[in-house]
This record gives structure tokens, C-alpha cells and sequence, in this order.
């Protein structure tokens, strides 16, 4: 579906844990059953990785030779074109979505394998109304048709309503959990708030874990708890 290119820059440092643990999250999503093809993965406030989680759980996808696309619901508050030094003018999911452009005009091909993208485009105003209407609804159905998976990042779900205005329309989410910023209290508000819009639960990302402090997660930056039971 894709017409233009973009070249993405990762300046992450290589971290062969923090790779593992994401083919680890790969692998337990794929488990959770070949109709579970849209995902919202979201977080309970900012900076917590999500867009990080997000973008490298995409890549390992597209090495398995699956055709994966991420969609940028972060209309609010995107981190993509900066984080992965996008330089020339890119349209994106608030253009569509308020009918200025086609879909055609906002998926992008990247130098990844297998992944394409759409970006958030400007910042609009009214973001949960754009993401109510019909317009995105049917964007979903017609990638769900075009790709293996598509991943909606969103922005965090406590107190703001775009998370779950998105999950009501996709087939599972995950939610991404930053170790020792977040409460109990907040990770279950936020858990039941995916639970409530109708969306199943993937799993949860411990995310940011302090490795001198935690000997148990040792060998990972993140882990992947296995489909949550639904209370």
C-alpha cells in the first residue's frame, strides 16, 4: 500500500537483552492466535517506552518475514519523526483522518524490513474525535486486511480516553509498565480501562527494570508477563 519512503535512524545503543526479551514478547504475542492482528500498546503515563517497545517489537516482526505496520495514535504527543531523525516532510494520521489526504499518502515503506508506517501527522486539537469517527475504523479493517500485524502506539491510557477510544477497535492490546514509576493502584486503573472498552489484554511490558537492584531480571531489560487473567 505504501508509495513513499522513509529512512529511519535508530540511535538506540545495541543492547542484546533488551533485543532477546523483545523476541520474547514477539513470540508470546504470536500465541495469543492468528486472528489477533491489531494491537494497541499504550502505557499508564509518559516516557515509560512504549513508542521504544512499540517500534522494536515491529522490526523483530518484520525479520520473521511478516509484513507489519505501526500506526502513530500519539496525535497529541508523537516522538517518531524526532526520535528516529525522519528528515523530509512526512503526512500522517491527522491529515487522513480530517479528510485531507488519502491513505495512500500516509503509509510509508522504511529501510526495515517488512515495515511500513504512518505517521501521527500535525497536532490536531480534537484527537479523540478524529479517532470516534467512521474514517478510522475503516483504516483499521483495511490494514488488518493488508497487513500480518498492525500495532497502534497510543498515547497512555490514564487520563486520557484516545487509548481506549482505539482499543474498542482493535483484536488485543499491551500495556507497557515503567519498574518502580508506576503504583499498583494505577497499573490495574489502567488495565481495567482496556478491559472495559472490550479489548483483550495481551500482556503486560515491565519496562526500565534497574538491573544492579532486580538479580531476577538480570538477563533482560524487559519482560513479558503472559495473557492476563481477566478479574
Amino acid at each position: 500500500m505504501a508509495i513513499q519512503r522513509v529512512m529511519m535512524t535508530d540511535s538506540r545503543k545495541e543492547d542484546v537483552f533488551y533485543e532477546e526479551a523483545i523476541k520474547i514478547l514477539r513470540t508470546n504475542m504470536q500465541f495469543s492466535g492468528v486472528e489477533t492482528k491489531s494491537i494497541v500498546i499504550t502505557s499508564c503515563y509518559p516516557n515509560e517506552g512504549k513508542s521504544d517497545v512499540a517500534f522494536q517489537l515491529a522490526v523483530e516482526i518484520g525479520k520473521m518475514g511478516k509484513r507489519v505496520l505501526i500506526i502513530d495514535a500519539d496525535i497529541r504527543k508523537s516522538s517518531y519523526i524526532k526520535r528516529y531523525q525522519i528528515k523530509q516532510k512526512t503526512n500522517g494520521l491527522s491529515q487522513y483522518l480530517s479528510g485531507q489526504v488519502a491513505l495512500e499518502e500516509v503509509i510509508y515503506s522504511t529501510n526495515y524490513r517488512n515495515l511500513e508506517i504512518i505517521f501521527s501527522g500535525p497536532y490536531a486539537p480534537n484527537p479523540s474525535e478524529l479517532l470516534e469517527q467512521g474514517r478510522f475504523s475503516r483504516l483499521i479493517e483495511e490494514t488488518r486486511k493488508a497487513y500480518d500485524y498492525v500495532l497502534i502506539d497510543t498515547p497512555p491510557i490514564i487520563n486520557m480516553s484516545d487509548a481506549a477510544i482505539v482499543a474498542k477497535q482493535c483484536d488485543g492490546a499491551i500495556l507497557v509498565i515503567e519498574s518502580e514509576a508506576v503504583s499498583r493502584r494505577d497499573a490495574m486503573k489502567a488495565k481495567d480501562q482496556l478491559m472495559k472498552s472490550g479489548c483483550k489484554l495481551l500482556g503486560a511490558v515491565l519496562n526500565k527494570v534497574d538491573m544492579k537492584k532486580e538479580k531476577y531480571y538480570s538477563k533482560y531489560n524487559s519482560y513479558y508477563y503472559g495473557k492476563s487473567k481477566q478479574e
